[in-house]
């Protein structure tokens, strides 16, 4: 009989908040049904966090740590859980306790009223300073004038998912991973639930990682920059000509011009030599999106999986890391 439900977790300093963490959401998942798998994975945290989870396998046997090589990102670590869960509901939410666990029961009993694929929560008010709201609604209106799958702004991990939303999501093989951008593309039907999110410290992600997690979500999700680049492309052409052909006229029939302007001229090669990087590098980071797509490397290296009965080295060739999705030890 298949497993009901899988709890998939992240792990990065994560040691503070993952003892109480662990009791809530095994109180949760025990409520829901006994027939449940938790499972954390490292992503390369520097604390203790792995070794804190791994000494849960004692006092749980449905506990799983999946340990990762090195950091590989918030997003591609999870996608890494969701390849290892098997349970016919897979709920998904950060252990540092800004989500309540307890949205575990809230999910379920959604879930099962409405019939839908998804059940995720969407923030009330966003938390953080002036400059963390600002950015952050900047981001999404910008995404969404840009994206054909326009995404919820401010929703947060924790979403409860179907089996078969699950297998959908893991068919997209990217290599950048954007879940928010992922969540939408897949489709079904989808339930979206205000919650409160609690701030305990601050955010890991700098404006340095924001920005640049910004511009790889919005080239991986839209062609539109490059559309706009040749549009802009045309339109400056168009305008260099029209005044090209109005000097040409000014010159032959009403009065030469006199003492060129070096300020203008400056201005104009300074100006036109600026969009001309700026399109180039936008090309190149499409370039090299396809550069790293076609490469084909894995998105994630698995160290080991630590489970009741065996601490086994996780296959790395594909055939051997699909049987062992499919049959690692309990």
């Amino acid at each position: 009989m298949p497993m009901q439900l899988s709890i998939v977790t992240t792990l990065y300093c994560s040691q503070p908040h993952l003892e109480e963490f662990f009791e809530r959401i095994q109180a949760q998942a025990q409520a829901v049904t006994e027939d449940y798998e938790i499972i954390f994975v490292n992503d390369g945290s520097p604390d203790d966090s792995c070794e804190l989870a791994v000494g849960f396998i004692e006092r749980d046997p449905r506990v799983i740590v999946v340990d990762l090589s090195r950091n590989f990102g918030h997003h591609t670590a999870i996608m890494a859980g969701l390849e290892i869960a098997q349970g016919q509901r897979v709920f998904l939410i950060d252990c540092d306790l800004e989500e309540d666990p307890e949205l575990l029961g809230q999910f379920t009993h959604i879930i099962d009223e409405r019939c839908c694929d998804a059940v995720y929560g969407v923030q009330t008010k966003r938390k953080g300073g002036v400059v963390e709201r600002i950015s952050g609604a900047l981001f999404y209106r910008l995404f969404n004038a840009i994206s054909s799958h326009p995404v919820v702004p401010n929703l947060i991990m924790a979403r409860l998912m179907t089996r078969r939303y699950v297998d959908t999501l893991l068919r997209y093989s990217e290599r950048t991973v954007f879940l928010a951008g992922l969540f939408a593309h897949v489709g079904y039907e989808q339930v979206s639930v205000p919650v409160f999110k609690h701030s305990h410290s601050p955010s890991s992600y700098s404006m340095a990682r924001k920005l640049t997690m910004a511009v790889e979500a919005m080239t991986s999700f839209s062609s539109k920059p490059l559309i706009w680049v040749f549009y802009l492309g045309v339109f400056l052409t168009v305008t260099a000509a029209c005044e090209g052909l109005y000097l040409i006229i000014r010159h032959l029939f009403i009065s030469p011009f006199g003492q060129p302007g070096w300020a203008s001229l400056m201005v104009s090669v300074w100006f036109l030599g600026g969009v001309g990087i700026f399109c180039l590098g936008l090309i190149g980071m499409y370039i090299a999106k396809l550069f790293d797509e076609v490469k084909g490397r894995p998105r994630t290296t698995v160290r080991h999986i630590f489970c009741r009965e065996s601490n086994a080295q996780f296959p790395q060739n594909d055939k051997q890391r699909e049987i062992a999705l499919q049959n690692y030890p309990k």
